[in-house]
């Protein structure tokens, strides 16, 4: 299978490499920081309500401070699907001041 070369294609060849199906559904975590937790909070409350990603969980880096958001979206990993998804979240959360950090796959018993 041939992935793009960016970012995306190739965590999406690690993956793969890894023996995970990817034309199977996942829940693909994305991972969106924010400087103030209150910002964190609001974009949680918010991404909550919206039906492509109704979990998420609210953490902070005990190195940074950072406040991190990860929201959890059910899709097949698709290149362009996974990049539209990363630039919808993100268009949301740069109205809370933050900005999106990629995203990751866990293998789990769906895959």
């Amino acid at each position: 299978m041939h992935f793009p070369d960016d970012d995306n294609g190739q965590l999406l060849a690690e993956i793969a490499a890894a023996g995970i199906n990817l034309a199977q559904m996942h829940t693909i975590d994305f991972y969106i920081l924010f400087e103030q937790k209150v910002d964190a909070e609001k974009f949680s409350a918010a991404i909550v309500e919206d039906e492509l990603a109704p979990t998420t969980e609210l953490v902070q880096c005990k190195d940074t401070g950072i406040w991190e958001v990860v929201t959890q979206v059910q899709m097949v990993p698709d290149h362009t699907l996974l990049g539209q998804t990363e630039q919808y979240l993100e268009s949301i959360a740069n109205g809370y001041n933050g900005y999106g950090d990629g995203w990751g796959l866990m293998e789990s018993d769906d895959a």
